[in-house]
């Protein structure tokens, strides 16, 4: 089945404009949900709107409501919320240009895929893409879907273009109030040192494919195992990890040099396993071929 098209417009820079088609970089198909089931009759749970005191009420009496302060609302009704609705627009302006380290990551929320709309606008979504990847820069635009108005990022992506949804200033939490509490002191360079080898050991190629969510899919392997069974309970013994002893860590030093001596010899011990797999084909004697 195609992908369907999250946006589709026009970037605009100056008097330039490139249709393109924008769709969804991830996908939310590897989560699990789950239903509330009335387990005797096997049927979904709905539920009512009630209210405290009164009880079941109708859904043409319900309108929403601001919390101001405890207990007190601002009401709103639908009406009034379309008419401040920003306006869906099918154009993104790009108004700055910015060098792609000073957007701290936590400000970056969804990426999406950006193509060009069709061939004509082919070559000058290559010259934008081409530019964009000559400057080192990242191209800010605000982009209107559905009411609401999102700040996006471009930069390149292979022969494409990634936008990248961004959290607004009040959105994202000031790291320094969380951080204030830890001494400011520098750690001995002994440990810092031993700290880089553990790192330099375990350093590799970033490859996604490489990590599992495991409760998901230790969920997925249950939820199979009770469809064969006929929806029937499926009760295991699940062996609790051994309660550790000892409390914390008391010498870092000691703990750090093991823990490099494990890497490395997780490391070097399919060497020598394939090392010896080698001598004793060597050693072992070759049979005589009969006249």
């Amino acid at each position: 089945m195609a992908a369907r098209a999250y946006w589709q417009g026009n970037i605009r820079l100056a008097l330039v404009s490139i249709p393109v088609e924008v769709f969804a970089a991830v996908k939310s198909g590897a989560s699990i949900s789950f239903r509330q089931i009335h387990e005797p009759s096997g049927k979904p749970i709905s539920y009512e709107k009630v209210v405290s005191g009164i009880g079941p009420i109708d859904t043409d009496e319900i309108v929403k409501g601001y919390e101001i302060s405890k207990g007190n609302y601002v009401l709103l009704d639908d009406d009034e919320i379309e008419a401040v609705r920003i306006e869906s627009k099918k154009t993104l302006d790009l108004v700055q240009f910015v060098e792609a380290a000073e957007i701290d990551p936590l400000y970056f929320e969804k990426p999406y895929y950006v193509v060009p709309a069709d061939d004509l606008a082919e070559e000058a979504f290559v010259v934008l893409r081409e530019a964009l990847r000559a400057a080192g820069k990242v191209a800010l635009g605000q982009l209107s879907v559905r009411g609401h108005e999102k700040l996006v990022a471009l930069k390149p992506c292979g022969k494409g273009i990634l936008m990248e949804t961004l959290r607004y200033g009040d959105e994202v939490r000031q790291g320094q109030s969380f951080f204030k509490g830890i001494a400011d002191a520098k750690p001995d360079k002994g440990l810092i040192d031993l700290a880089n080898s553990l790192i330099d050991q375990r350093t590799a190629p970033f490859d996604a494919s490489e990590f599992h969510d495991r409760y998901v899919d230790a969920l997925k392997k249950l939820v199979e195992k009770k469809a064969r069974a006929k929806g029937k309970k499926v009760l295991e013994d699940v062996e609790e990890p051994a309660a550790a002893h000892g409390g914390n860590v008391i010498d870092l030093m000691a703990a750090l040099k093991k823990s490099v001596g494990d890497s490395g010899a997780k490391k070097a011990a399919p060497a020598k396993k394939a090392a010896a797999r080698k001598k004793a084909a060597a050693s072992k004697p070759r049979a005589r071929k009969q006249a």
